[in-house]
């Protein structure tokens, strides 16, 4: 097991702590007893259990700076992101400013405040970074792929201890973006409702939303890993289709998907997690198998659906 500090007394400063993956880790770093101030773009109350909220779209230079000189986190975790699989040439500016310019931003910001660790949370679809063919790539993954270039360079050229996580396909309870494979299927099948998906071919690294916050709790903990970029995800690849095939039965509904609804989108990057690199550096590996998994989710949408009808 590597080195690790604690996080507990740490100020911690989440950003995109509304999210999905965002709302988990803050519950778990409340758990560990580190003082979390979170940053979302909506207006919140200033303090909610237990924890201060600041509202940013950080990709203001002055403002970003002038809210981590008050904040003076010791932890940083940048998780703020807009996410989408599209191709349309419309979201380019959109995902450009919101990932790249904020993040960016934030690490200039860091350079001159300073802090203990900067946890960048990358992306699966981001190019391997010993590929130099960029066929697998759309607006998003473009995105985070020069956001952990940016982040390389602090690192490297002026010595802020980053660390970059490629976070695989995350699912699990409480994930309510409906453009996302498991919540879309799962409610659904739950409503005996037909998805539309497309050819259900892709091969996709699946990690439970737990594992994802225990690899990133971890990062903030092991000592040496400045400057490497690390992979959170199962090491084992499953398919589109064997997921909703798995989500159906679960759900015991009569209704069937219907594949091929949709075109598969071009340039789907297929792409297996470096566990042994994780768990060597980190020392931390995926509890919760694929199967386990998605019988927690279900368990979970089927008791809000529940508590839905009987309001």
């Amino acid at each position: 097991m590597p080195d690790q500090v604690t996080i507990a007394k740490k100020r911690v400063l989440v950003t995109g702590a509304g999210g999905f993956i965002g709302s988990h880790l803050c519950g778990k770093l409340k758990i560990l007893g580190a003082e979390i101030h979170g940053i979302s773009r909506a207006e919140r109350p200033k303090v909610t259990n237990d924890m201060t909220w600041w509202t940013s779209s950080l990709q203001e230079e002055d403002e970003v700076h002038g809210l981590l000189k008050s904040i003076k986190p010791d932890i940083v975790y940048h998780l703020s992101s807009c996410v989408s699989g599209s191709r349309d040439p419309a979201i380019v500016l959109p995902i450009f400013r919101s990932n790249l310019v904020s993040t960016v931003t934030l690490l200039t910001a860091l350079e001159k405040i300073g802090c203990e660790r900067v946890v960048l949370a990358g992306s699966m679809e981001e190019p391997d970074s010993s590929q130099t063919d960029l066929s697998s790539i759309s607006p998003y993954a473009a995105s985070k792929w020069a956001s952990s270039i940016y982040g390389r360079l602090f690192h490297t050229l002026y010595d802020l201890p980053v660390v970059i996580l490629h976070v695989f396909m995350v699912y699990g309870p409480g994930q309510m973006d409906l453009k996302k494979l498991v919540p879309y299927v799962t409610l659904s099948f739950l409503r005996n409702e037909a998805p539309k998906l497309s050819s259900g071919s892709r091969q996709v690294d699946w990690i439970y939303i737990d594992d994802v916050v225990e690899g990133l709790i971890f990062s903030a903990q092991a000592t040496g890993i400045s400057g490497h970029t690390l992979d959170i995800g199962s090491g084992v690849l499953t398919s589109v289709r064997r997921i909703v095939e798995e989500l159906r039965g679960l759900t015991r509904t009569s209704a069937r998907p219907d594949f091929k609804a949709l075109d598969d989108r071009p340039f789907e990057n297929v792409r297996t997690a470096d566990v042994k690199s994780s768990f060597k550096l980190l020392g931390w590996r995926s509890q919760v198998n694929v199967q386990e998994g998605l019988r927690r989710t279900v368990s979970w949408y089927h008791e809000q659906l529940s508590k839905g009808e009987r309001t």
